[in-house]
């Protein structure tokens, strides 16, 4: 028996993601639709001995194809035809519900038409006729209550036993049919003749709800009493930056950094020793233990103890976006996002640009249009992320002991006014020619569905592991290579390696900046495979023994080095070499974040290449204003 193919449609926000993951559960995969980043997930489950595989289509207002996610779902419905289209509509909104179902009746699309949520319907006094709708629209229609499995569970039974072909337009949706094919006809104005459409779709949905739909006063819903809170003009950002802040700290202090630090040393105090052991014991040459070591376990080492951080962060915002939290973010924060040329959803990857950048990049896929994801993946590297602190906090230690504090903040805003401001430039050169469209809706506050919030936390947390541990690999292995080899083949000193060799020839391009020694060129290429690596690169170059990569300890790190790293720098070639890291290229771990969410490696050498020129202009500027200034 062939299998039976399930399209899921839908406005966003009405629960058909949890329908899916209910139905699919770990029997799903997830990838990106061909030409663009809108998540692809589609998922298989047997029931009566069927075979079915069931697509969740991005969710979506209209099909006028003005946006990817328009575009996928008529594209994909007309021509995969799906045996079934679910229709998922939340009971407690049917006006805005009910345009995409008419105009999906009008594509001439038959439809299984899921009532869900009918439990917050009921909460808001709201009662839904379903079997005159059911006689109205000529289509099968169902009920559902998302938030339990045994309601959706029972959709199974649904599927394998309704035979669309049984099914036509009832007489009221053939009337509309008919007023709709006369004004495409009719040769007036395409944009009358669209004003005019529209007007006839909610003359019928409201025509639908006068006869099928009741409604009791309920008073004010816990939606209201929350947004007179959350959404206030007066306490909505304070609020937001106090859950912002909340998020952080479980992610960087409480649960996410005390995982990944006993990761760390794990990998450093077991397996990295267990290994070298290993493979000196089988009789592994040194060259291959050192590579396996240090290049291999090294590398990938720190993109493990990464993982933590991501999943726990990933966690805690999709637990925020299923509280319906997130829109009210968007709908605050849109005023002051739209002066940067981005749309008030943009402010969220942002934020989580302050944490690191790999998920920064990866939470832009939550943007409407094409252009805000693009700016906004670009933007990002500018942001102090966590492993850009350390070398802030060593070179304010150690050149502005008094101001350190004031420094590493300057550091912060230095960040942020550049990302503002390269916004406003790629929108209005790189992207000038693409619109940004912003469509919110403001869905009601409820407790999220664990299993939806765990299993998004999985995807993303395994995009990042998969997708950006092969790129980090590699180059680990390469830059172990340049650190270790010269043209005479293996070296005992770095700096007579090819990463010095690269690291003289880099130090060229800062011969006016104050720090062209190629100590500092060679720092700077490391940092590209991590940015925590400049310090621990600048503690190798400069004689010092077991730096500590992290934050807090850069006091301590900059008395090793101040009597030979100090020599090096003045106050402003150090502050120039500050904020050209705070800016310059990002990780390759990130890059890979780049070329997985973009698909081209164009916009990979793009933003490792603007990056970089922006960040050698601005630290110009720095040095040679401050010796003009007499500092």
């Amino acid at each position: 028996m062939a299998t039976l193919s399930i399209a899921l449609t839908g406005n966003p926000n009405t629960g058909k993601s949890t329908i899916f993951n209910e139905l699919t559960g770990a029997r799903q995969k997830i990838g990106n639709w061909p030409g663009v980043t809108v998540d692809k997930k589609f998922g298989y489950v047997q029931h009566n001995g069927r075979a079915i595989s069931i697509v969740d289509l991005p969710g979506t207002y209209s099909v006028n194809a003005r946006s990817p996610e328009e575009k996928i779902v008529i594209d994909y419905l007309h021509e995969a035809k799906p045996d079934l289209v679910v229709d998922v509509i939340d009971s407690s909104n049917l006006e805005r519900n009910l345009f995409l179902t008419v105009q999906l009746l009008e594509q001439g699309i038959p439809l299984l038409i899921d009532f869900n949520m009918a439990d917050e319907a009921k909460k808001h006094g709201i009662h839904v006729n379903l079997r005159m709708i059911e006689q109205m629209l000529g289509m099968p229609v169902v009920t559902t209550v998302g938030r339990r499995a045994k309601s959706i569970r029972g959709l199974l039974d649904v599927f394998t036993s309704t035979i669309m072909a049984n099914y036509r337009p009832g007489e009221m949706i053939q009337k509309h049919l008919e007023t709709i094919e006369e004004l495409r006809v009719s040769g007036q104005d395409a944009a009358v003749i669209e004003e005019k459409m529209i007007a006839c779709r909610y003359a019928l949905i409201d025509e639908i709800v006068a006869k099928a739909v009741t409604r009791e006063k309920t008073g004010w819903s816990l939606a209201d009493k929350l947004d007179g809170i959350l959404a206030n003009g007066f306490l909505a950002l304070p609020l937001l930056l106090a859950i912002i802040y909340a998020v952080f700290e479980v992610t960087f202090t409480w649960i996410g950094q005390p995982m990944a630090d006993t990761l760390d040393d794990i990998m450093g105090d077991v397996v990295t020793p267990w290994a070298a052991d290993a493979l000196a014991s089988l009789g592994v040459v040194p060259w291959l233990q050192d590579l396996v070591v240090k290049g291999v376990i090294g590398g990938v080492g720190s993109v493990l103890t990464f993982v933590p951080l991501i999943f726990t962060l990933f966690f805690c915002l999709s637990f925020l976006d299923g509280t319906g939290y997130m829109a009210r973010v968007a709908f605050v924060m849109d005023p002051i996002m739209r002066r940067a040329g981005l749309s008030g959803k943009g402010v969220m990857p942002l934020i989580m640009g302050f944490g690191c950048g790999v998920p920064a990049i990866m939470g832009a896929r939550a943007l409407d249009s094409e252009k805000d994801r693009m700016i906004s993946i670009l933007i990002t590297p500018f942001l102090t992320c966590g492993a850009k602190l350390p070398i802030m906090a060593l070179f304010a230690a150690m050149f502005f002991p008094e101001h350190a504090a004031d420094v590493v903040f300057a550091m912060y805003i230095v960040g942020i006014v550049i990302a503002i401001v390269m916004a406003k430039v790629l929108n209005v050169t790189t992207f000038r020619d693409q619109t940004s469209t912003f469509l919110l809706e403001l869905p009601p506050y409820r407790l999220p569905d664990m299993k939806t919030v765990l299993l998004e936390t999985w995807d993303k947390g395994k995009g990042y592991l998969v997708k950006a541990g092969t790129i980090i690999f590699a180059m680990s292995v390469l830059i172990w290579f340049l650190s270790n080899y010269n043209m005479a083949g293996p070296t005992e000193e770095m700096s007579e390696s090819f990463l010095a060799s690269i690291g003289s020839a880099m130090s060229a391009l800062f011969a006016f900046h104050g720090f062209a020694t190629w100590e500092a060129g060679a720092a700077i290429v490391t940092g590209i495979l991590a940015k925590e690596s400049v310090v621990a690169t600048m503690g190798i170059l400069y004689g010092a023994a077991d730096i500590s990569t992290e934050a807090g300890d850069a006091m301590e790190t900059a008395s090793q080095l101040v009597g030979t790293m100090g020599a090096s720098f003045t106050m402003m070639s150090a502050l120039a070499f500050m904020v050209f890291t705070q800016l310059y290229t990002p990780c390759v771990t990130a890059l890979g974040t780049i070329k997985k969410e973009t698909g081209r490696w164009k916009w990979v050498a793009f933003a490792a290449g603007y990056t970089f020129a922006a960040a050698w202009v601005v630290s110009l500027v720095v040095y040679q204003a401050g010796r003009l200034l007499g500092y």
